[in-house]
């Protein structure tokens, strides 16, 4: 070695162990805030849905008691709830996913002509079976009962409103929160069902809902037709 010169830095080689450690030790710590972030969501969904289907469950208690005694009608109830829901749900998804209203803002509360008028027929056939003999009566309610598309009808037109509510969760949630809302909105749905079957078949509200459940259901359907008019100016109202 030349005199003067500098003297060469002892060669040290650094373990890969440190940076695999730190790599999984970051992973997991993101995996518990997944997990975190999850958790919050799923609760989220919960009370959202809670808050905006109340009222579901007296409807669907309605339904019930309705077709209490004819074979496949909760199979009809159940399907309508879902067929009505998934309508909601497909609307508010394809609105966050467009960034722009499904359903325009003006046509809202026109959706309560569905509940208004569903209302006003089984009103109607309530009266004709008032007028019935006892001897015709039974073989036309062992046909009866609502039908799967008129309770998809009645959800779809009384959770309008709701759609205006998911579209900024959803378009604010991004994809996979929202698919988080959806699942968890869909499993309540069984919930909300078994609660309305629950109490259509409790016997001191099942002998309620058997004695007036044919009136107290076309006041219910017209009132929230009506209550969905007025409240979004329908009409001029």
């Amino acid at each position: 070695m030349p005199k003067g010169a500098a003297c060469p830095r002892p060669l040290t080689l650094r373990s890969p162990v440190p940076n695999v450690a730190s790599k999984v030790s970051g992973r997991h710590r993101r995996e518990r805030e997944d997990l975190g972030v999850n958790v919050g969501v799923v609760g989220q969904a919960v009370g959202l849905f809670a808050v905006t289907n109340i009222d579901d469950i007296l409807i669907l208690a309605l339904f019930f008691a309705q077709g209490a005694g004819r074979r496949g009608v909760a199979a009809r109830v159940v399907a309508g709830q879902y067929l009505g829901f998934l309508g909601i749900l497909t609307a508010a998804a394809a609105a966050a996913a467009f960034g722009a209203t499904f359903l325009p803002d003006p046509v809202l509360p026109y959706l309560g002509l569905l509940p208004l008028a569903l209302g006003l027929k089984s009103a109607w056939q309530a009266w004709r079976n008032h007028r019935d003999s006892a001897e015709e009566q039974p073989a036309r309610e062992h046909t009866g009962g609502p039908k799967a598309l008129e309770v998809a009808a009645v959800t779809f037109a009384n959770g309008g409103d709701n759609i205006g509510v998911y579209v900024p969760v959803f378009a604010t949630a991004g994809v996979g929160s929202m698919s988080v809302y959806i699942i968890v909105f869909l499993a309540l749905v069984a919930v909300w069902c078994a609660a309305g079957r629950f109490f259509a078949t409790r016997p001191v509200i099942a002998r309620a809902l058997s004695r007036w459940g044919h009136i107290l259901l076309p006041i219910v359907l017209i009132g929230i037709g009506v209550l969905i008019l007025i409240e979004g100016g329908a009409f001029g109202l």
